[in-house]
């Protein structure tokens, strides 16, 4: 696996959202610093495609096996 450099910076986010990536961490037993880092990549892909996001697609995609009448209804 390629390492990678990294660097730290400083921003301000809004107390709520900030709250809720630590729970999110402490709940998933991960860092907070790989939560903005898979926040950023996830924005970078969807602004660089201009459309959602490969993984969420993929899941997309594979929910059509139960759900598809369901998505069919919906859509009229």
């Amino acid at each position: 696996m390629a390492t990678h450099t990294r660097e730290k910076f400083a921003t301000q986010v809004d107390m709520e959202i900030l709250n809720t990536v630590r729970n999110l961490a402490q709940n998933e037993g991960r860092q907070i610093q790989s939560l903005v880092e898979e926040a950023l990549s996830d924005l970078i892909e969807k602004r660089r495609l201009n459309q959602p996001r490969s993984r969420v697609m993929n899941i997309y995609q594979a929910s059509h096996k139960n759900f598809a009448t369901l998505y069919k209804k919906l859509a009229e």
